[in-house]
């Protein structure tokens, strides 16, 4: 099965060996994505509905550069430091869900960064249209 590697104009280098997503047979999966700025650093420190929107963002671009849209996410892996954090994640992530919601799960962990509230990773199905 062919694959592709999707990344998005401007993004930056990532600080691991991952690509911000790959293109597989119709199905976009797309890496852990964390609110980096183009240097890696943490944006929006201590807000986490600003991170969940600027994650949500990097995670459309990704989508968009394979073909989708955030209409074709069926599944999202969600991952905060805090529980406190829950209500502004899932007010954020409601905007960019409307109706019909991709399957999820969430779940309280310590990510790369301290300063990371955040950080998603995302499967969408776009059928063969793409990159």
């Amino acid at each position: 099965m062919p694959k592709s590697v999707i990344i998005p104009p401007g993004t930056p280098t990532p600080i691991a060996p991952f690509v911000p997503g790959t293109l597989a047979d119709g199905v976009v999966y797309v890496s852990g994505t964390l609110p980096f700025d183009a240097e890696n650093n943490v944006v929006h420190v201590g807000d986490a509905a600003a991170q969940t929107r600027h994650v949500l963002e990097t995670i459309k671009k990704v989508i968009e550069t394979a073909g989708g849209s955030l209409s074709d996410v069926t599944f999202n892996s969600i991952f905060i430091t805090d529980w406190a954090n829950y209500a502004a994640v899932n007010q954020v992530y409601a905007e960019y869900f409307p109706g019909e919601k991709p399957a999820r799960f969430c779940i309280q962990c310590g990510l790369v960064k301290p300063d990371a509230l955040i950080e998603i990773a995302s499967v969408a199905h776009i059928g063969k249209k793409g990159a």
